[in-house]
């Protein structure tokens, strides 16, 4: 993958999630903070971190992505859109147990998952967002459990264990 694909998955991206908010900012914010959190893993990990919500917030479909960005990419979109459910705890729970099987080289998405979670956390801290970073403090075991592989993003890890570790709730008011 070279940068024109990160540019098109980019433009794609925000194409498809139009006048959506990420909080109080427009899409774009999140899926900027993630493509840069990935940075370091590569372009394919920037690309998937742009698409990583479309097939789960928008109309796009896998079939969409994998026609534009090939196989391996729609394979971890997939992988990172959330499974059907009656609410977020039975959404999470499978999504999970799908991202705990996760082997080989479609361990790509979660380094793309964690990356997408830390850069959540980090605008719960920017935006003082203290309800939702208690959920995904309260979800981090469960999380870690099904997305950490030894090796694979540490740093990532390392930061997002920090940022939800006991203390930090003060720093979110």
């Amino acid at each position: 993958m070279n940068t024109s694909e990160l540019s098109a998955a980019r433009a794609y991206a925000l194409a498809m999630h139009g006048a959506q908010m990420y909080g109080p900012h427009p899409y774009s914010y999140h899926l900027d903070a993630v493509a840069t959190t990935l940075a370091p893993y590569g372009v394919e990990a920037q690309v998937i971190g742009y698409l990583h919500d479309v097939v789960e917030d928008t109309s796009a479909t896998v079939a969409e992505v994998q026609s534009r960005f090939g196989s391996e990419v729609a394979v971890c979109v997939s992988l990172l859109t959330d499974e059907p459910g009656a609410n977020r705890k039975e959404r999470k729970s499978k999504t999970y147990a799908k991202l705990a099987k996760v082997t080989g080289p479609e361990e790509l998405a979660l380094i793309v998952k964690t990356a997408d979670r830390l850069s959540n956390v980090r605008a719960c801290v920017a935006d003082a967002n203290r309800v939702l970073w208690s959920l995904y403090r309260s979800e981090h075991a469960v999380f870690k459990t099904s997305a950490f592989r030894p090796g694979l993003c540490d740093e990532l890890w390392s930061e997002l264990d920090g940022l939800l570790s006991d203390g930090k709730i003060e720093a979110v008011t």
